[in-house]
Parts: C-alpha cells; sequence; structure tokens
C-alpha cells in the first residue's frame, strides 16, 4: 500500500469467542493491507476474551454490559477514525489479502457500499460433524449467491465510512436478524456485493440444537420485514429454498397420515420429502463431490431438521405477525437511533 492508502478501522465485536479471538486478531494482524487500526469491542463476555486481545496488543472497547452485536458494531464505529470500516465477528479469521481486495472494490466504484466474503467450507475450528455440515451449507448457499446481494453477510465486511454515516448504524432493537434489516436499508441507495475474492474462514456453530434454536429464531425474526417488502432478499435466502424448507415442515405434518393410512398415505410424507430434496438438489451434489456418499447421508438428515426448524421458525413468526401489531412494527425506522460512544475504554 501506499502512504496515501486511506486509514482502515477493523471492528471486531466479540462476547465469549475467546477460543477463535486469537485467530482473529492473529489473521488481522496479518494483513497485507496497512494501515489499519484494529479495535475489539467486549460486548460484556466473562471468559477471557479480553486478555486475549491484551496479550496481542490490540485496543479493547467495552460496553459495560451485553448490548447485542450490533450495539457493539455501533460503538466501535464511534471509536473508529477510518475511511473504510472493517466489520469483523471474533469467529472469523480473514485470508491475508482479504482488507486490501475489498478495500481496491470500494475504491473501484464509488457506488458500491458494501462487499461482503464468502467463508470457506472448511471451518476455522474442527470441532463437531455438525460444524462440517455447516460450514458446508453455508458456503455453498453464499458462493451460489455472489455477485449482487440485498441480504448483509457482517462476519466479514468493508464498506466506506461515509455509507455507514448516510445509512446510520444497526438496529440495536434486532438481536436476530440486525443484518436483514441493514442490508435493505443499504441498498435502498447503495450497492452490495458477496465475493470468494475477499476469503474467510469461519468457526460455525458445533452444537445440533444451538443451530437449530438460531435459525428457528431468526426464521421467526424476519416474517415482519419480508411481509412488509414483499420479497425475498437478493441472494442467499431464495424462493426454491424457502419452498424446500416448508416441504420439509410438511413432510413431518403430513407422518400422521402415513401412520392412519398406511402405504397409501405415505404418498404425502414421501412427495413433500422429494420436494425438499429437490429444492437443494444442487448442494448435495456439491457435498458428495467432496465428502462421498457417506457423509452426504449424514449432512442430509441434518439440512432436513434445519429445513425444519427454519420452516416452523416462519410459521410462529406468522402466527405471531397476525396476533401482535407490535412485532408487526419490529423493522419500523427507529428516528432516535444514533450509534453509541458510551463504553469504557482499555487499551
Amino acid at each position: 500500500m501506499t502512504e496515501h492508502s486511506p486509514l482502515v478501522s477493523a471492528i471486531v465485536p466479540n462476547y465469549n469467542y475467546a477460543a477463535s479471538l486469537d485467530l482473529c486478531l492473529r489473521a488481522m494482524q496479518a494483513q497485507t493491507y496497512r494501515p489499519i487500526e484494529l479495535i475489539v469491542v467486549d460486548d460484556g463476555s466473562t471468559d477471557d476474551s479480553v486478555e486475549v486481545a491484551r496479550r496481542l496488543g490490540v485496543r479493547v472497547v467495552r460496553t459495560g454490559r451485553n448490548m447485542g452485536v450490533a450495539g457493539a458494531r455501533n460503538l466501535g464505529a464511534a471509536h473508529a477514525r477510518g475511511e473504510i470500516l472493517v466489520f469483523l465477528d471474533s469467529d472469523v479469521a480473514p485470508y491475508p489479502d482479504a482488507v486490501e481486495v475489498a478495500v481496491a472494490m470500494l475504491a473501484a466504484d464509488p457506488g458500491l457500499g458494501a462487499v461482503c466474503s464468502i467463508h470457506d467450507p472448511e471451518p476455522l475450528i474442527r470441532d463437531s460433524l455438525v460444524e462440517e455440515y455447516r460450514a458446508l451449507q453455508y458456503h455453498y448457499w453464499t458462493v451460489s449467491s455472489e455477485g449482487p446481494i440485498s441480504f448483509l453477510f457482517p462476519a466479514l465486511m468493508a464498506m466506506p465510512r461515509r455509507v455507514f454515516d448516510d445509512i446510520g448504524p444497526f438496529n440495536t432493537r434486532l438481536r436476530e436478524t440486525e443484518e436483514v434489516d441493514y442490508g435493505h436499508r443499504l441498498t435502498q441507495r447503495y450497492e452490495m456485493v458477496l465475493t470468494t475474492a475477499v476469503r474467510s474462514r469461519h468457526d460455525h456453530d458445533d452444537k445440533l440444537f444451538k443451530l437449530l434454536r438460531k435459525l428457528y429464531r431468526r426464521g421467526r425474526a424476519r416474517v415482519p420485514l419480508y411481509a412488509r417488502r414483499r420479497r425475498f432478499a437478493r441472494g442467499f435466502e431464495t424462493s426454491n429454498r424457502a419452498g424446500g424448507s416448508l416441504a420439509a415442515l410438511a413432510a413431518v405434518a403430513a407422518l400422521p397420515v402415513a401412520v392412519l393410512l398406511g402405504p397409501v398415505g405415505a404418498v404425502l410424507p414421501a412427495l413433500a420429502l422429494a420436494v425438499s430434496l429437490l429444492a437443494d438438489l444442487g448442494m448435495y451434489r456439491f457435498v458428495l463431490r467432496r465428502r462421498g456418499p457417506l457423509f452426504l447421508l449424514y449432512f442430509g438428515a441434518v439440512h432436513f431438521l434445519v429445513n425444519v426448524a427454519i420452516a416452523a421458525g416462519v410459521a410462529a413468526g406468522v402466527a405471531r405477525w397476525l396476533c401482535s401489531a407490535r412485532f408487526r412494527r419490529l423493522y419500523d425506522p427507529d428516528l432516535n437511533l444514533r450509534p453509541s460512544t458510551t463504553g469504557e475504554a482499555a487499551t
């Protein structure tokens, strides 16, 4: 980089991710781009996350209480001095050229509001078969969405400071879907891209129940926004994938029919299962090529449960949307939303 390169502020929100934080920060310190200021925003961790950052000489800002990732990102932005903001989750390790590539893409297109990374199909830390599943599934869904998107991927993203100031901070009322809301707001004025040119590895969820619960809650929380927009986000959450999830739930719901009617009744759940599998046929072929037929059987079983969890969350969200005016207003603009500048600084 030349002496005229803009300062990049890399903001790392963190809550109890000491295990991956060391890998994340070391990856940022090994970036080919200069200059970078690195800021960890510790969101009330109870592990040794702060000590991990201090050992590496990284500046730490502490929230004082758990604010959620939206509030932590906003606080980091309030303390940042850079012309480019890079938001990086503490369970992600970028490739050495990730920041350099992202900054070059932003410089080449003034209308580009954000550049988002695609994670590798291998997890950052290999903890379980569930994590192996999630890394492959998430990679395939994102890489097949490469290009212009309206669904923000903030685990590793870069954006000009002027765009952040224009769009405003992340909505701190949203604990599950702040990225969907922010992507919707950003793409009203700017383009946003998802690209394999900016690579990273992610320490995905390694427990099945934790993953299913997260996806259920996210599916439920998306309903008010999608009901208002009346269309899916561009990229990632496609109508085809939504149909696959609904078909998986329908297969489960139709099981009592099979029990009551025997072989004739089994046609309904079998048909619904076939529709669910066909919705992600390309992904199953991808997994078969990479991991073989035995792992594909495991992958398919877990993905079926994932589809059921997503669809069940959406169904619960629809029911809540019909009954709760407050829930329907979940994504209403908050005119008082401002970046918080509070927080305890530490070095």
